[in-house]
């Protein structure tokens, strides 16, 4: 992309507020209904996850144990993203029609 393009595009950007790019139906629609969910549900499912885990790696099934201890990061960065669709929104350069 060119200089002279990129330019262009923030000029657009910052006269008339409109971005090239917002987000889908799909990911609105997603966002607004995890945006239901409080976010201590993914910190307790997080920090359940690594209980489990331990108590299962206690009692000898390490593998199954390994796999549930795996689940707790992807839960809580869920759990992040949930927060920050929640205090900042997803797409500012869209209408929040569907957030009312």
């Amino acid at each position: 992309m060119e200089t002279k393009e990129l330019v262009r595009k923030a000029v657009n950007v910052a006269t008339n507020g409109k971005h090239d790019h917002s987000e889908g139906r799909v990911a609105k629609e997603i966002e607004n209904q995890t945006a239901k969910i409080p976010s201590d549900v993914f910190l307790w499912t997080g920090i359940g996850c690594l209980g489990a885990s331990a108590i299962l790696r206690i009692f000898g099934m390490n593998k199954v144990g390994q796999f549930v201890g795996s689940l707790a990061a992807p839960i809580l960065i869920m759990g992040l993203y949930n927060k920050v669709v929640k205090t900042h929104g997803s797409d500012k350069y869209s209408p929040m029609e569907s957030w009312n």
